[in-house]
């Protein structure tokens, strides 16, 4: 299968490329089958000056797929609803969950703004916890429930529930997987499910060996012993796999990683590209 993975709304960015730079993650991913926007970054103008300035037709986009509800990777939906009337959407079915960050004492909300019925009205919805196929060899992961590993957590983030305040269990988190002839490229948005339950999780549910791992891996707050055994697990259960590290990985687990893997180990800022045929 052909394939073309663009980064296009990230915290860093090539800078040749006249990108506008966000906490935020959005990748335009096309096949011969058509292309899927995964994510929309945190600001309906952001994506849209990234698409104009990379080259990539908004009204191109086939298909929406969101990895959670978190602002900064919904905040752009606006951009990408205008220009795409009836556009399939695929999200968990938890993604309307209201979440909040707690910061200097208040609870702030940080979640999807648009709720079921606004997204109804302007897209065709499908929510799904179980992979879906959104273009043929290209799946969503569906939620990841068996965790044996941490979650990819921030201890600021909540949900309120009939209890109170909970720490946000990341429910709506879900990652893409591209088949290829050569195997599976998994692409995570926030990877908040955790990038090795995640990995267990596609292998689990795909057939054929991960060879590519892209996008944000919420390793920002791990401490340096997870590391280590998630360096461990790399060698032993993923050998060869390429990562393409951005967003909330964090520039000390890159760097990590860099040390330990060595050049199978790149950042991927907004312009990067990966194509394949």
């Amino acid at each position: 299968m052909t394939m073309k993975i663009v980064c296009v709304v990230n915290d860093k960015a090539d800078e040749k490329a006249g990108l506008i730079t966000e906490h935020g993650q959005s990748f335009w991913i096309q096949t011969e089958h058509g292309t899927t926007l995964f994510d929309t970054g945190q600001n309906p103008e952001t994506l849209s000056h990234n698409l104009d300035n990379l080259g990539l037709p908004i009204r191109d986009i086939d298909r929406l797929v969101l990895s959670h509800a978190h602002y900064d990777h919904t905040g752009g939906l606006e951009a990408v609803l205008s220009a795409n009337a009836d556009l399939p959407i695929h999200a968990h079915p938890d993604i309307f969950r209201p979440r909040y960050s707690l910061r200097q004492g208040e609870y702030r909300s940080i979640g999807l703004a648009f709720d079921r019925d606004a997204l109804t009205r302007h897209g065709r919805l499908t929510l799904s916890a179980d992979p879906t196929e959104v273009l043929p060899g290209l799946w969503t992961t569906g939620g990841i429930t068996r965790r044996p590993e941490p979650a990819g957590s921030s201890p600021h983030l909540f949900i309120r529930d009939e209890a109170g305040w909970q720490p946000d269990p990341y429910n709506d988190d879900m990652s893409m997987v591209l088949q290829t002839g050569k195997g599976l490229v998994v692409v995570c948005g926030c990877c908040h499910a955790g990038l090795l339950n995640t990995l267990f999780h596609v292998q689990e549910h795909f057939a054929g060996p991960v060879i590519t791992v892209i996008g944000g891996l919420h390793l920002l707050h791990t401490d340096e012993p997870y590391l280590a055994h998630v360096i461990d697990v790399f060698e032993e259960r993923f050998p060869g796999v390429a990562l393409y590290l951005n967003h909330c990985t964090g520039d000390n687990a890159i760097a990590r990683l860099q040390g330990a893997l060595g050049s199978r180990v790149r950042p991927f800022p907004a312009g990067s590209v990966i194509s394949q045929r």
